[in-house]
């Protein structure tokens, strides 16, 4: 028995550090493609959109609490790639490793559901998981920056905001769509498949055309954002988000489009007010209308076993059929 519990405990230990490991290769990976993305403001460089906070909070709530190493390590390796450590590098792992922890922590607190088919939870992951936390990630960076001399201290709020606005557009835009695909179900049932294509079509045409017009068309994405919201729910309206997200930032960080001729700091105040309107409104948008059809569902379900349970009393109570001898009574003798 002794025997067959320390396997099982090992197999778990093996498993655990396995997921601690995939962690934080998912991490370095999410890193280094948002480094491919990049502005310079007040002398510090910072991504629009950092995509390894997204899966930091994605990680903690597949794998839970116990996978936090692998986010510290996966900030470490970044750190390693982009610049030579120094013992200011343990400041920046304990920031950007608390702020998704936090963001978990306070999610489990009010009983958010990954499925996000309420309001309430669509409203914790934008105000808790994204607004909330992030700032914990943003300060520590920005104050180390001015406490190393990197930036002068006139500068930090401007690079805080830049800072917390692109972690907290990671975990709005990579979350969502990472909890997508952890429920992927295959084979997919698509019964809309001509609209999918249209949407897509449609998608494919605007978005572009919005981030790269110098009319600034921008607002072409929100008809879109609505359409995928109220046809195909979180999963076209993410999905929907994640691509104009990506294009705008492309058009954003080559100063073009929109984006000609505006100093880094209007680029990044211009880029980062669609993005969270953008966000917020695929999110927001998808998760009441996800929980209006859900309380539909429930009260048609209602309706049905009360018209059920009204058919059975019906004919439970219904007078049965006398017999004629019944109808009668005792036959009397003839006088």
């Amino acid at each position: 028995m002794a025997a067959v519990e320390a396997t099982q405990d090992h197999r778990r230990a093996l498993t655990l550090v396995a997921q601690i490991l995939a962690v934080a290769g998912a991490y370095y990976l999410a890193g280094r493609l948002g480094l491919l993305r990049q502005l310079t403001v007040e002398g510090a460089v910072f991504t629009p959109i950092w995509p390894p906070t997204g899966v930091a909070l994605a990680a903690l709530l597949f794998l839970g609490l116990r996978v936090w190493p692998g986010i510290a390590l996966g900030v470490l390796l970044v750190v390693a790639s982009i610049t030579p450590l120094r013992p200011t590098v343990i400041g920046t792992v304990v920031g950007n490793t608390a702020a998704p922890v936090c963001a978990y922590l306070m999610l489990r607190r009010v009983g958010f559901r990954p499925a996000m088919n309420r309001l309430r939870d669509g409203l914790a992951l934008v105000f808790l998981g994204a607004l909330g936390a992030m700032l914990i990630s943003s300060t520590t960076g920005a104050g180390l920056l001015v406490l190393t001399d990197k930036i002068a201290p006139g500068s930090f709020w401007a690079v805080w905001l830049g800072w917390w606005v692109g972690d907290a557009m990671g975990v709005l835009i990579i979350t969502p769509a990472l909890i997508l695909v952890g429920r992927l179900h295959l084979p997919l049932r698509l019964t809309r498949w001509p609209e999918a294509l249209a949407l897509l079509l449609a998608v494919c045409c605007l978005v572009p055309l919005a981030a790269y017009s110098t009319l600034s068309l921008m607002f072409l994405v929100y008809p879109l954002l609505i359409w995928a919201a109220l046809r195909f729910q979180l999963v076209g309206s993410v999905l929907c988000a994640l691509a104009a997200s990506v294009l705008i930032t492309v058009a954003a960080t080559d100063e073009t489009g929109a984006f000609q001729g505006l100093s880094h700091v209007q680029v990044m105040i211009k880029l980062q007010a669609f993005n969270g309107s953008m966000a917020l409104t695929a999110l927001l948008l998808s998760a009441v209308i996800t929980e209006q059809q859900n309380t539909r569902r429930s009260v048609q379900r209602a309706c049905q076993e009360l018209a059920e349970v009204l058919e059975h009393l019906t004919a439970t109570d219904a007078p049965q059929e006398r017999s004629p001898t019944q109808d009668e009574g005792p036959a009397r003798p003839d006088r």
